[in-house]
């Protein structure tokens, strides 16, 4: 091949078509064996041995990690500029016969070394692209098609086994649509089987194997938009009956007894190029229309195994139906609201779409780089204050339901601060913390007073990807769930203690369609109460998704 390369160096060095490979043959140029070597004929076996085990391995992995796109003008191309010696070379390139092609990040790397592989793809393209050309136009130089028959009688051998690559691709394609569930829709599906063990707390110890499932059909009609609709059922328990506090509920509980119900329905769609509308009938959530930035939140079939630990309590409001937005303002800010209501479907007084519970949110999430998330989050209830985590006083609205012929109302305001720092590839930190002021707005037949609470929260977030393997994940988290630390109602005053939450688990990838999660959770005082006994759970989730 070297006199090859020479040959076409010194007869068409001035051809636009040829100048793509220039880089190409130099790099190959540097890496030939020299004849002179005494290992030669041991380098290559060597190399003959690595292509027959699979000739399309270096192709596969390269394209893989390296994913290019097509270049409509080489001014885009941020590592090339109108000094460099084959620019002209290039624009030609673009611009005659659009068959080059840049890496994601707006850069050519002309000068990196590939393999034969890498430049009969690129090969390839071309040919494809002048093919296309001599059916629709006689605008070709007859030295470029000299120069491609040249390469193409050089590279025959992996040419024919990237076409043959591309035939098999096809026809996979082909049976996959014959075969295929819809045309516009997917199905996805989580099945869950957890089982978990009281150890250690105030209802004795207890072991119990649940389960949760959930079958999803995600439709798009353009591409952009998605109509989500989501059937669920499971029979994993709670533990607060139990436990008598919400401070132990895990992510995956659905204590619905495997009755299969609507979970969520809702259809999102862009208006303009950075907005996004999402409106849910519903099962629409607040993570549904703002992002909770934890890394940890995979609700509840991966990462954090607690309710507490997938996300800031604040973005639990209960909510069924509601709509949503989301503006991009450039690559570092976004912007996002939505109402929900929790009872909109239902007729009576004191409920509907506007006069029955609701919450209304809004989130800035910056995003300066890669690595860092940072949110600031407000939230607006009536008659919205279980949060499901935290202690009896901190679920109010569930307090006053039980404790009395009716729950009082009350209306709440929320202020969180969310961040996601990755200090590398395989250490990502986080955390949050949140105020919920909630004051009530009667008082029920003087049995119990209007006044108001101070709600805080917070939570220390460490996650290991990749710990030990590709695709586990290691988490730790460390907080306080939601206590009273003050509080002007007089019937309901703040919490005595101060309860610490511990978490750890460790997440494994056995297949890419299952995973095993053992984890602990550890809670000293719960319901913020030093009387109580420690609280101890274990648990070991095992999730198929498909």
């Amino acid at each position: 091949m070297s006199d090859l390369i020479k040959k076409l160096i010194t007869t068409a060095s001035s051809c636009p078509i040829f100048m793509m490979f220039v880089p190409v043959t130099e790099a190959l140029e540097q890496q030939a064996i020299p004849t002179n070597n005494p290992n030669h004929l041991a380098q290559i076996q060597q190399q003959d041995n690595n292509l027959s085990e699979s000739p399309l391995k270096l192709l596969e992995q390269y394209t893989e990690q390296n994913p290019m796109s097509q270049v409509n003008a080489v001014d885009r191309l941020r590592d090339v500029s109108p000094t460099d010696w084959a620019y002209e070379a290039l624009r030609n390139l673009v611009q005659h016969y659009g068959c080059i092609t840049g890496f994601r990040d707006n850069t050519y790397r002309g000068n990196r070394a590939l393999s034969r592989y890498e430049f009969a793809s690129s090969l390839n393209s071309c040919l494809s692209t002048i093919e296309e050309l001599l059916n629709t136009s006689n605008d070709i130089v007859r030295e470029d098609i000299d120069i491609l028959f040249k390469l193409m009688q050089e590279f025959q051998t992996e040419l024919a086994l990237l076409r043959g690559r591309t035939d098999g691709i096809q026809a996979r394609i082909g049976e996959l649509e014959a075969t295929q569930f819809s045309t516009t829709t997917k199905l996805k599906g989580e099945v869950i089987f957890g089982l978990s063990s009281v150890f250690a707390g105030e209802g004795g110890e207890v072991t119990v194997l649940g389960d949760r499932v959930r079958l999803a059909l995600e439709t798009s009609f353009s591409g952009k938009d998605l109509l989500y609709t989501r059937l669920s059922t499971g029979n994993f328990p709670t533990f607060n009956e139990n436990t008598g506090s919400f401070a132990g509920n895990l992510a995956f509980a659905e204590p619905e007894d495997n009755e299969l119900n609507l979970d969520v329905l809702f259809y999102s769609f862009p208006v303009t190029n950075n907005t996004d509308v999402i409106v849910g009938a519903t099962g629409l959530a607040a993570d549904d229309i703002v992002d909770t930035v934890n890394i940890l939140d995979g609700d509840g079939g991966s990462g954090a195994i607690s309710t507490f630990g997938t996300r800031n309590p604040i973005y639990y409001p209960p909510g069924e139906t509601g709509i949503g937005i989301n503006h991009r303002l450039g690559d570092v800010v976004e912007i996002s609201g939505g109402y929900l209501a929790g009872d909109a479907n239902e007729p009576d007084s004191g409920s509907g779409l506007f006069d029955g519970s609701y919450s209304a949110i809004a989130q800035v999430l910056l995003t300066p780089s890669d690595s860092l998330n940072l949110a600031l989050t407000y939230v607006h209830g009536y008659n919205q204050s279980d949060t499901e985590t935290g202690s009896n006083l901190a679920n109010l609205r569930f307090l006053t339901e039980n404790q009395f012929t009716e729950a009082v109302p009350t209306v709440n305001n929320s202020y969180g601060v969310e961040v996601s720092w990755a200090i590398s590839d395989r250490v990502i930190i986080g955390g949050w913390g949140a105020l919920s002021k909630v004051t009530t707005l009667s008082t029920l037949d003087n049995q119990i007073d209007r006044g108001t609470q101070d709600i805080w929260n917070w939570a220390f977030t460490l996650a290991l990807p990749d710990l030990g393997k590709e695709g586990n994940v290691a988490g730790v988290i460390v907080g306080m769930q939601p206590w009273v630390a003050q509080s002007s109602i007089d019937n309901f005053p703040e919490d005595r203690d101060t309860s610490f939450h511990v978490e750890a688990f460790y997440q494994y990838q056995v297949t890419d369609y299952l995973t095993l999660t053992p984890g602990v959770i550890w809670i000293n005082a719960p319901d913020n109460n030093s009387d109580n006994k420690d609280l101890v759970i274990g648990t070991v989730r095992t999730t198929l998704s498909f």
